[in-house]
Order: C-alpha cells, then sequence, then structure tokens
C-alpha cells in the first residue's frame, strides 16, 4: 500500500510540473533524474541495509569527503588509477568496520557514535584537502558521464546494486538473518547467531557501498571537497523511511527505499525545472525529512498499540 501511495504522489508531482513546463516529461529529463539520485540511492542502499538490522549510520556522507580527498590527493601524485580506487574501497570498507567494532563493543547508541563518527572523518577530509578543491585530473569520467545502450552509467551501477541487496536480503541466509537480528536482538542471540559479528560485517558492507557512491560522485564532479558528501547520510535516511523502512528494525526492502529516493529526486528537479529557489529546495528537503520522521513514529506508535 504504502509503495502505491508512493507511485501515486510521483505521478501528481510529474503531471503537475509537466503541465507548468512540458519539458519535464522527457525521455532525456527522467534519464537526467536518475542519473542525479545515482549517488543518493546507492547511499540508500547502504542505509536500508543497516536499518534492517535495527542499526544506523551517520557518518556516510563524511566518509564519502574522506574517501573522496585521498583519491583525487592520490591520484595528483601520480598513483594508478587502480591503486587509488582500491585504496578507496579498502578505506570506506575500513571506515564501515570501526564504527561496527565501535558500536557493538561499546553497547553504545548507534545514532551517537556514527555522528561522533562523521565529525571525525570530516575533519579528516579536511586536513587531507586543506579545505580546498582536489582534481581528478580528468579519470573515471567514463563513470561519471558515460552511457551504456543509452543508459548512464551510474544509473547503471545504482540497478546492479539493488539487485544485488535485493537478492541478499530476500533470499540469503544472511539477509534473513540481519531481519531477525532488526526484529529481536535477543532472539537473535539465543538462536546462536554471532549478533555483534553480523553488525560489525553489515557496518562493513556500508563502507563498502558507501565507497561505490564515492568513485560515482567524484567521477561525476571530476573533483572534490571536504564536504561534498555532507547532507547524503540524512537524504539517504529520509529516503529509506518515505520507503517503509524503519527504525525498529528488520521492515523495508529495496523497491521501496528506490522508490523514496526516485520522490525525493523528482521533487528536488519539479523544483528546478520550475525555476524555485535553491533557498526555498533546501527548506522543503528539510521539510520532507521532518515529515518523513514524523509519520514514522506515528506508524510505530499505531504498531505498538495493536
Amino acid at each position: 500500500m504504502q509503495k502505491l501511495v508512493l507511485l501515486g504522489i510521483i505521478a501528481v508531482i510529474c503531471i503537475t510540473a509537466s503541465i507548468i513546463n512540458p519539458n519535464f516529461f522527457a525521455v532525456r529529463n527522467f534519464l537526467a533524474i536518475l542519473q542525479q539520485i545515482a549517488v543518493l540511492g546507492i547511499i540508500t542502499i547502504a542505509m536500508l541495509s543497516l536499518m534492517i538490522a535495527r542499526t544506523i549510520d551517520l557518518s556516510l556522507g563524511a566518509i564519502i569527503g574522506l574517501c573522496g580527498g585521498i583519491l583525487c590527493k592520490m591520484m595528483m601524485a601520480g598513483y594508478s588509477i587502480y591503486r587509488a580506487v582500491s585504496f578507496v574501497f579498502l578505506l570506506s570498507g575500513f571506515c564501515g568496520f570501526l564504527n561496527g567494532l565501535i558500536v557493538t563493543k561499546s553497547k553504545s547508541e548507534p545514532l551517537i557514535i556514527t555522528l561522533g563518527m562523521s565529525f571525525f572523518y570530516n575533519g579528516l577530509a579536511l586536513v587531507i584537502t586543506d579545505g580546498g578543491f582536489l582534481s581528478l585530473k580528468g579519470h573515471l569520467s567514463w563513470l561519471g558521464s558515460g552511457s551504456l545502450l543509452g543508459i548512464p552509467v551510474p544509473v547503471l551501477v545504482l540497478f546492479i546494486l539493488m539487485l544485488l541487496m535485493h537478492f541478499i536480503l530476500k533470499f540469503t541466509k544472511y539477509g534473513r538473518r540481519l531481519h531477525l537480528i532488526g526484529a529481536n536482538e535477543e532472539m537473535a542471540y539465543l538462536s546462536g547467531i554471532a549478533v555483534d559479528q553480523y553488525k560489525i560485517i553489515n557496518y562493513t558492507i556500508g563502507g563498502f557501498i558507501t565507497g561505490i557512491a564515492t568513485l560515482v560522485l567524484v567521477a561525476r564532479l571530476g573533483n572534490i571537497l571536504a564536504g561534498s558528501g555532507n547532507g547524503y547520510e540524512f537524504r539517504a535516511l529520509s529516503a529509506a523511511i518515505i520507503g517503509g523502512v524503519t527504525f525498529e528494525g528488520a521492515i523495508g526492502d529495496v523497491p521501496g527505499v528506490f522508490l523514496g529516493a526516485i520522490l525525493l529526486g523528482v521533487v528536488s528537479n519539479a523544483m528546478n525545472v520550475l525555476g524555485v529557489s535553491a533557498f526555498y529546495q533546501t527548506a522543503v528537503m528539510g521539510l520532507i525529512i521532518v515529515a518523513a520522521v514524523t509519520i514514522s513514529n506515528i506508524n510505530k506508535k499505531k504498531r505498538n498499540k495493536t
């Protein structure tokens, strides 16, 4: 039902925007929307996996800034693209692993821990970039702006990751155990599941996925700032909640979060096409995030009553 409601809202926005500006309904514009939400969609996939296990990571955007800065720094220093990309994956995976290790071993609230780690990673990114732009020197341009059979490469990367995560969560023992951990961590532990180990692995996978998002973003921009990834974690959280994921864990799927990301992309694109000021766009996005969290909390209370 929630997916149908989302589709209806997206359809209404698209029809309204196209009436005001016919260019909105162009195929090229829809491909542009998909390309614009590619990085957001990838981060949302990582957020989905974490929230299924009743965890969260608010440092994903800062990891993008850190890994993007390292990538550009290595390219400017003359390292091969293969070595630089490999190091990005190692670093992003390690950042996820470190977050998971601290969260599980300290038994602290994931939101607070990862928020603190966000400041830590962002600080490192500022040191590496010296607060300025770092260039990718034209490398990986095919990843950011290339296309295959008329479909932008970032969109293909997003679809591949979506299919892979959908398969993992729905048809593997790992995915089923993540759902069980999210539904009842104590029961999962008593069932013989190594809860901490699964959480650490899940955070590490989230880090690797963030590494992919970093490559796509930096390839599209051609350069990086320490704060280039800031805000992606909150938009991903919003897209996930809009798509039906809850803070309670064990609820949510890939199609839902994809529709959530699409909704954010359509709203942003419609405001651009209609000439809405960037200041108002920021305010609208903030309201959407607040509304998404509020609705999720209301639904949680209703479920608890029943």
